[in-house]
């Protein structure tokens, strides 16, 4: 009797955790849109694709911050004051500029809240924005290509030598 109570503990002592982390590396915690409809459709295709544009140009922080940062109404305009004013999207764009209205994007790519990442690291480290991205300048609508599962981000950290101690991306 003793040794089955002990077997049934040491099953769920050694068990659960495994199960637990089975879980956590393989099932998807996103079920979002991967293609979420934008309230301006913003053509990358053009921008980072036909004009070769890099990240940078539009999402300033991606080096210096957590964030990747999204251009601001001013920067877009400061092209569009001018050029393709009589399109559609670019007379929306223009309306919330001069309505001083920010414009509300839908994320994309999300993480839970309890995942640390910093895009500044990522950049440093000398990971490419395709690589999580997908190749952005070729997408008629900007889609997330990759899982961002914690195995799939561990695999990543492996190949490159990167942290995969726990506290690295959860705070």
């Amino acid at each position: 009797m003793n040794r089955l109570i002990l077997i049934v503990i040491l099953v769920l002592l050694v068990g659960f955790p495994a199960a637990a982390l089975f879980l956590l590396y393989n099932l998807p915690f996103d079920n979002r849109d991967p293609a979420p409809v934008q309230p301006i459709a913003f053509q990358h295709t053009v921008h980072a694709g036909k004009m070769q544009l890099p990240c940078t140009f539009c999402h300033r922080y991606v080096e210096r911050a957590r964030q990747a940062g999204i251009p601001s109404l001013s920067l877009c305009m400061s092209c569009h004051r001018s050029i393709a004013t009589e399109r559609e999207e670019i007379k929306k764009l223009t309306s919330f500029f001069e309505a001083g209205q920010p414009v509300y994007w839908s994320r994309v790519h999300q993480l839970p809240d309890f995942i640390y990442f910093s895009h500044k690291r990522h950049i440093k480290g000398g990971v490419l924005c395709a690589t999580c991205h997908g190749e952005v300048a070729q997408m008629e609508v900007v889609h997330q290509v990759r899982s961002l599962e914690m195995g799939w981000c561990l695999a990543c950290h492996r190949d490159r030598g990167a942290p995969t101690d726990c506290t690295t991306c959860h705070k």
